[in-house]
């Protein structure tokens, strides 16, 4: 199992050490949301704080992922729950691999919901960019 699924699998799991286990200490972890957790101790914080706020990974599913010299992508689909409240989206992870961990992580997240484009830019798209 490569890195990065060990990751999303320790997520699924709520597991708090499971995560962690695939970092490295000094990690730097760039959520798709904005925040910038770095080294243990505030990945651990955060992940806690999260799952305590009613946080739930209800599916996290790997659409492609690929190894390349010391880095990982994964394209995915992102289901989950927080505070009551239940969302999905599309994202990717770029990681780099330091010594059998992730040292580096950053996830992009899809903006809208994806569509074929027919000559139209759907309202969400079209507002944006006005």
């Amino acid at each position: 199992m490569m890195q990065l699924e060990q990751y999303i699998a320790a997520w699924r799991a709520h597991d708090v050490a499971a995560i962690l286990a695939t970092l490295a200490s000094d990690c730097v972890v760039i959520e798709s949301f904005g925040p910038i957790y770095r080294g243990h101790d505030c990945v651990a914080q955060w992940v806690s704080r999260w799952l305590a706020e009613d946080g739930c990974v209800i599916d996290w599913t790997i659409r492609d992922l690929r190894t390349s010299g010391e880095g990982e992508t994964a394209e995915w689909a992102f289901h989950y729950r927080w505070r009551g409240e239940e969302k999905r989206f599309d994202g990717a992870t770029i990681a780099t691999i330091r010594d059998g961990k992730l040292s580096y992580l950053r996830e992009y997240a899809t903006t809208a919901a994806l569509y074929d484009w027919r000559g139209e830019w759907q309202q969400t798209f079209a507002t944006t960019v006005s």
